[in-house]
Order: C-alpha cells, then sequence, then structure tokens
C-alpha cells in the first residue's frame, strides 16, 4: 500500500479516536442544581403576625442581635438576624453627650468597646474612633451604628424593639419618623396603664407598645387586667422565675383576648429554668414555651430556636 494512503488512514483514525472520546466525556444530560430558594416572609407579614395573637406562628427575637456571632448591637449582628429569618431584632439606644443616639446596651462603653467613660459623658466624634468587641471581649473591626445607620438596615426587612429608650422616646421617634420605620417599631415599659397614657400617650397609635409584668409581682394580675380592660396591646412580655406561678396558667385566654405572650428564653430567671443554654443541651427544653401557649420568646441562640420551630411547623 502507498505511503500517502497509509498516512491518510492513518490520520483519519486517529480524528476519529479524538471525537469519540470528547463524546464519551460529555455527559448525555447534565444534572442541573437549583439552590432550594425559600421565600422570608415580608415586613407586612411579620407585622400581621404581630398583631394576630391568635394564630400559631411563634415569633423569634433575637437579644442583641445575633451577638455570639458578631458584637452585640452591631449592624453585623442585625444583618445576620435579616439573613437568618429572624422576626424582631432587639437593640438597645443610648444618647451621647452631644445628643447622638447610638446602639449600646450599657450605660458605660467599657465592656464592649475599646474605649472607656459613660455614653452620656462622650461625644460622637470620639465614639467613631473606637471599635466594637466581641463577646469574649476581643477588639473587631466593627464600629458603634448610630440608631439612624441601624433603622435603615431594619427597614422593611425585620421588627425592631428599641430597649432602653423609653425615657428618651421623644427623640428616638424623630429619627424612627425619618427612617419611615414606625410600623416596625415595638417599645416596651414596666409600668401601670395609667402611667404610659400620661407619658407615652401620644405614641401608644404610632408604633407598637408592650408593657412588662414580672409575674411573682403581687399587682400583677392587677396590671395585666387594667391593660385587658382599658386598652388591649400587641402583647405582654412576661418574666417568670418560676415555673409554677398560676398566671402562667391565663397565657391561653390573654391571647384568646388579643394579646400576645412574650416570654424570654434567655437565662433560667426569667422562664423558670427553661433557658437558652439547656436547650443548646436539649432542644426539648422549648417545648414549655409551646405548652404554655407562648408565642414571642426572645432568645440569645436565634439560630437553634428557629429550628427547632421550624421542625414544628410554628415558623415560617
Amino acid at each position: 500500500m502507498p505511503k500517502k494512503v497509509i498516512g491518510l488512514l492513518t490520520l483519519v483514525i486517529s480524528l476519529t479516536a479524538c471525537n469519540q472520546q470528547v463524546k464519551d466525556d460529555t455527559p448525555i444530560d447534565p444534572p442541573r442544581t437549583e439552590a432550594k430558594q425559600t421565600k422570608k416572609p415580608s415586613v407586612e407579614d411579620l407585622i400581621a403576625n404581630l398583631t394576630d395573637s391568635h394564630n400559631d406562628q411563634v415569633i423569634v427575637v433575637a437579644h442583641r442581635g445575633d451577638w455570639r456571632n458578631a458584637p452585640e448591637n452591631s449592624l453585623q449582628a442585625i444583618q445576620n438576624c435579616i439573613d437568618m429569618g429572624v422576626d424582631m431584632v432587639e437593640i438597645d439606644v443610648r444618647e451621647t453627650k452631644d445628643g447622638q443616639l447610638i446602639l449600646m446596651h450599657d450605660g458605660s462603653i467599657d465592656r464592649t468597646t475599646t474605649g472607656s467613660g459613660n455614653v452620656s459623658d462622650l461625644s460622637w466624634e470620639y465614639l467613631q474612633t473606637l471599635h466594637l468587641k466581641d463577646g469574649i471581649g476581643h477588639s473587631t473591626p466593627h464600629k458603634i451604628p448610630t440608631l439612624e445607620e441601624a433603622l435603615q438596615l431594619c427597614k422593611g426587612k425585620i421588627l425592631v424593639n428599641l430597649d432602653k429608650s423609653y425615657d428618651i422616646f421623644d427623640k428616638c421617634y424623630q429619627m424612627v419618623k425619618k427612617t419611615g420605620t414606625q410600623n416596625q417599631v415595638v417599645i416596651k415599659g414596666n409600668i401601670p396603664y395609667s402611667q404610659v397614657k400620661e407619658e407615652f400617650g401620644e405614641y401608644l397609635d404610632k408604633v407598637f407598645f408592650m408593657p412588662i409584668v414580672r409575674l411573682d409581682d403581687p399587682d400583677a394580675k392587677q396590671t395585666i387586667d387594667s391593660y385587658l380592660t382599658q386598652d388591649i396591646p400587641v402583647a405582654f412580655e412576661f418574666t417568670a422565675p418560676q415555673d409554677t406561678i398560676s398566671i402562667i396558667q391565663d397565657f391561653d385566654e390573654i391571647r384568646k383576648k388579643g394579646a400576645s405572650v412574650w416570654v424570654n428564653s434567655l437565662w433560667p430567671q426569667h422562664n423558670g429554668g427553661h433557658d437558652d443554654e439547656k436547650a443548646v443541651l436539649d432542644p426539648s427544653i422549648y417545648d414549655w414555651y409551646i405548652d404554655n401557649h407562648i408565642d414571642i420568646i426572645q432568645t440569645d441562640r436565634p439560630q437553634l430556636l428557629i429550628n427547632y420551630l421550624r421542625s414544628k411547623k410554628l415558623h415560617r
């Protein structure tokens, strides 16, 4: 056979083999991987849930934001809550010497920042030079947020409980109004209805107000009844040092009258020992809240609580 013919055959065989290899390496029907999309409730859904004491959906409130994974009261701690599907974030408001409203739990900045002193004695200019510390006291890149920054971040995404704000709420409300977050804001106070009406009356139809009631207080029942007969609040926050207090048995009836029931899972003294740290070891600790008709829980373990509630179909 002539050499040219042999060479031509060799080339054809080689090209055929290469083409076959490409076909063999190409999947016939490549698998398509699509991320599972979970639609988060809108802020309107969150408000509707907050104002409905009769449904079975439990509201999760993150105490000082997701502070185990970001500095407490930081913008990142708030963003983490938004990302994980928390319903409400609790943040603390303080006023600086020169009138700036900032997020800070303590009156002093010593524990949570790289600076020192009392918020009321310090200027906003100085505070901007500092960094926030994490939960074990290490400095982070995060800065002290203003209330305006926090509300802008929360706008249209998550409900907001402004703690430590009752005495300065006139100023806080101006910022709430400026940011257009009135329908997302919750204020609480450990005071009787008559005092709330006198001191806070102009805001009762503008933001949500919740009375705080310590259930071992001798006047607890009277305080609850005065609210229920005069102006039913969107919810009560109850502190239950012991889980044997008889008023706990009234939670279902309180909800039927139109007020939701808030109990903190933070520390044992809030909930008769049914607290977050026990729930880390055994999430069924949270059963106590469901069994007692509690539909708002403030927690230091938001992801753990959300996972538990979703396993029971009690959280969207």
